[in-house]
C-alpha cells in the first residue's frame, strides 16, 4: 500500500506538521510505504497551468515528479489546518495543479486548529473538494483541537487531546486501508470508465 500524506501550511511556526508526522509514523507501522508531500517544500507557483496542460516532457521538474508520485499512490491523506473558516491556500494550490492523477483512489482528511473546533470547517470544505476531484473520501476523519497541547514538537501525543487522537487513529487507518484495498481490487478487475 502506497500512501501520500499532503500537508499545506506555509507558516513559519507550523503546528500541523506535528499531526502530519504522527500520521506518517502510525501509517508506516501498518503499511510501510508512506511519504510526506509538503506543499511548502514542493513550492509550486500559484496555479496558472495544470499539469495536464503541459505537453509531455515540458512540465516543470517538481510538477512532473509530484504527478508521478500521485499516479503511483494507492491513497491519500490530507492534513489541513483551518484558516478563517476555510482551507489552507498552500494545500489547495498544490492540489489544484492536478486532476485526473487523483481519480479512483481514496482520500482521508485529518484536520487541526489552535482552537477547540479542530479544523472541522476546513475538513467539511475539503470533503466536497476532494470528491469533486475524483477521490472517494472515507467517512472516518481525524480532528485535533488545540494542537499545541495535543502533540509535542516531535509529533508525540500528549495530554487529553493526544489520548483522543490515539483512540481515533485505528479506525481512521483501518477505514483508509479498507478503501485502498477495495479500490485496488476494482481497478484490477475492471478499468475505470474514464
Amino acid at each position: 500500500m502506497s500512501i501520500l500524506v499532503f500537508y499545506g501550511s506555509y507558516r513559519s511556526e507550523r503546528m500541523g506538521i506535528r499531526l502530519a508526522n504522527y500520521i506518517i509514523r502510525q501509517l508506516a507501522r501498518r503499511t510501510g510505504d508512506v511519504e510526506l508531500v509538503d506543499a511548502k517544500a514542493v513550492n509550486l507557483p500559484m496555479l496558472d497551468r495544470m499539469y495536464k496542460e503541459y505537453r509531455k516532457g515540458e512540465a516543470p521538474a517538481n510538477l512532473e515528479a509530484l504527478a508521478q508520485k500521485i499516479k503511483a499512490a494507492d491513497g491519500f491523506v490530507f492534513v489541513t489546518g483551518e484558516y478563517n473558516w476555510g482551507i489552507q491556500p498552500g494545500l489547495k494550490n498544490l492540489t489544484d495543479h492536478f486532476l485526473e492523477e487523483w481519480f479512483w483512489r481514496p482520500a482521508a482528511i485529518a484536520s487541526y486548529s489552535a482552537g477547540r473546533l479542530s479544523g472541522a470547517r476546513a475538513s467539511t470544505a475539503w470533503h466536497g473538494t476532494l470528491s469533486e476531484m475524483g477521490m472517494v473520501v472515507i467517512s472516518s476523519t481525524i480532528a485535533v483541537g488545540q494542537i499545541g497541547h495535543a502533540l509535542s514538537v516531535e509529533g508525540e501525543p500528549v495530554g487529553e487531546g493526544g489520548k483522543a487522537l490515539e483512540a481515533s487513529f485505528p479506525r481512521f487507518a483501518d477505514d483508509l486501508a479498507w478503501w485502498i484495498e477495495a479500490a485496488k481490487a476494482q481497478r484490477q478487475r475492471k478499468p475505470p470508465p474514464y
